[in-house]
């Protein structure tokens, strides 16, 4: 069992909360510049005091509209400046944040609501609104649902104009800094999703660490500093740099998609620091690649791509021999200097998670000057718990613990980590929560790992069975087999789809239901003589396409596999409680899943 600790840097207050460095900021320097919103087209600068103002309006017609300390009230929107907004506003007055991805099916949005005992919900689109509707039977503790595009926020904020403002102080303090902040619902590897239990002092603790230790020089350490934001804000990552960079009293940007036009941004807001799952950094370098061999260039972009990739890993030799160093001045002025205006032309840092980068994008990267750190977290964890810094940094490992935290591998390879940025439970699961940590307070992330003696830590599988994409999406598989297992000529699914690009899956079909279907299509043959078959894999598709229906877009099996025989006990791909051993699978099945990726 081996264990690394940091020593705690910033002391956390019993009287602190989220909101006191913005309200404090409103009345010390109001004319800074506190955000940046994009306005046809344009960005303008959103002063500290137009911030603040925004926030306190609608803080007061919440209390108006009968919002109580440690109500919960649902977030349903893409990024945008009004999410920010509206989350310090619920803070303002002692509510709770119930954040629900845009992209939620009617059943997710159902089990939040209803488990929450949500009191009252945003929602950014009609659509959304339509969505909540639908479920409102099962959830009878919701009220008031507003609209973001629409008139509903200008009528709202009209209601709280009665509402004064030592009114609103009295709530903003009577906020303690162990009262929840949010309800952040994670799934689970079966079962229901959890809503994690997130507290001010979760947030403020990890924030503040952060800022004192690896993000000092990214973030405390530039003039001016700014991000722009466009990782979903239901997601505890973008929520922990949200509240980060308004600590840091630096400035933040949101943009609300992650797709093409997103690069386009990056020049047009020049943020001095990215945050980004591996994806983004993916598509960076594979669009300036796809540019280079269109331009006939593609021979240089591969010389300039290893050259950066070996300048990287003989920095971690501290020696760069005289030919390399030639050779990357000169890729310097042809090739790199291009992809970092691409990036903005004003960032030389980045921070990396929802899942592994990978040692090749990494050593590019910060051989190219733009240096993307690495860090490991969970919703549990309110975001990172350990993190690469610029001074240290191993390319591989997901850094050391942060300051007041601890990191330690269980005798059987689990990763357990203590501080006070674990969350205090789950949401009305008290088995679940005590079943969460170890005797002694440690929490369970399920994952496996190890520590190098300068305590680094690396991820080497995980011990839960969470499927994280390449996009940094959390999907647990059991909801789509189960799902699909049900279909009658299913006999088994796999769900793969780590580090992927989408989720997929791999299907067995029951010998016996193969047969009276074969009678019934007037087919012939086996079932690996028809893997390939339209109206068997039409068949399939319907219960793919159910399955589909319980999850979000993201979520979803994008495509599919028929296998030519079935899992079996004997064969070593079931346990005896007929399981689906994942890593047998995953093995035996290697090119079949290689090549529904290499499509």
């Amino acid at each position: 069992m081996r264990e690394y600790s940091s020593p705690v840097k910033v002391e956390i207050a019993d009287d602190a909360r989220l909101t006191d460095t913005l309200y404090a900021r409103a009345a010390s320097e109001p004319d800074a510049v506190a955000a940046r919103r994009q306005e046809a087209g344009q960005w303008r600068d959103i002063t500290v005091a137009e911030l603040h103002g925004d926030i306190a309006a609608y803080a007061k017609a919440l209390i108006n509209a009968g919002i109580e300390h440690g109500d919960r009230v649902a977030l349903m929107s893409r990024t945008r400046y009004e999410w920010t907004v509206l989350d310090y506003a619920i803070w303002s007055i002692g509510a709770v944040t119930v954040p629900v991805y845009e992209t939620s099916s009617a059943e997710q949005v159902e089990w939040i609501l209803s488990n929450s005992g949500a009191r009252a919900a945003f929602v950014e689109t009609a659509d959304h609104a339509e969505r909540v509707e639908s479920v409102r039977s099962s959830a009878p503790d919701l009220g008031e649902v507003w609209t973001i595009e629409g008139d509903d926020l200008a009528r709202l904020r009209e209601t709280g104009s009665d509402v004064d403002d030592a009114a609103l102080e009295k709530r903003r303090t009577a906020v303690k800094v162990d009262d929840l902040a949010t309800l952040i619902y994670t799934s689970g590897t079966t079962g229901r999703p959890k809503g994690c239990k997130l507290t001010h002092r979760n947030f403020l603790f990890i924030a503040h660490q952060a800022l004192e230790g690896p993000a000092q020089h990214i973030l405390k350490g530039k003039e001016n500093p700014s991000t722009l934001l466009f990782l979903p804000l239901a997601h505890v990552f973008a929520r922990f740099v949200q509240v980060m960079v308004v600590e840091a009293k630096a400035t933040l940007g949101h943009f609300p998609s992650t797709g093409p036009e997103l690069i386009e941004q990056f020049s047009e807001f020049r943020p001095t620091f990215l945050l980004a799952v591996p994806r983004v950094f993916e598509k960076v370098y594979t669009k300036a690649e796809q540019k280079a061999t269109a331009e006939g260039k593609g021979k240089i972009f591969g010389a300039a791509a290893d050259t950066a990739i070996a300048y990287s890993k003989a920095l971690d030799t501290g020696r760069i021999p005289l030919g390399l160093k030639l050779k990357h001045a000169l890729f310097a002025k042809l090739v790199y200097g291009k992809l970092l205006a691409a990036l903005g032309g004003n960032a030389d840092h980045a921070v990396s998670g929802g899942s592994a980068l990978g040692a090749r994008l990494g050593h590019f990267f910060r051989g190219i000057g733009f240096t993307i750190i690495e860090g490991y977290g969970l919703t549990e964890t309110t975001a990172p718990t350990t993190v690469n810094s610029p001074e240290f940094n191993k390319i591989g490992t997901v850094g050391q613990p942060l300051p007041g935290t601890s990191a330690r591998i269980d005798e059987d390879g689990e990763i357990l980590v203590k501080g006070d940025h674990i969350m205090v439970g789950y949401w009305d699961n008290e088995k679940a929560s005590k079943e969460a940590f170890t005797e002694d307070g440690f929490y369970r992330t399920g994952d496996l790992g190890s520590l190098d003696d300068d305590g680094f830590l690396s991820i080497t599988g995980r011990k839960k069975e969470i499927i994280v994409t390449a996009g940094g999406k959390n999907v647990a598989p059991a909801v789509l087999e189960d799902r699909i297992r049900a279909h009658a000529l299913v006999s088994q699914c796999m769900v793969v789809g780590d580090n992927r690009k989408f989720i997929a899956a791999l299907v067995t079909v029951d010998p016996d239901a193969f047969e009276q279907w074969k009678e019934s299509k007037g087919k012939s043959g086996t079932i690996a003589d028809l893997t390939e078959d339209p109206d068997l894999n039409a068949a399939i598709q319907e219960a793919v396409d159910n399955a589909n229906k319980a999850v979000s877009k993201a979520e979803g099996i994008k495509k599919f596999r028929i296998l030519p025989s079935d899992f079996t006990e004997e064969s070593g791909q079931l346990t005896a409680s007929l399981k689906v051993k994942r890593h047998v699978v995953n093995k035996e099945w290697s090119q079949e899943i290689e090549n529904i990726y290499a499509g």
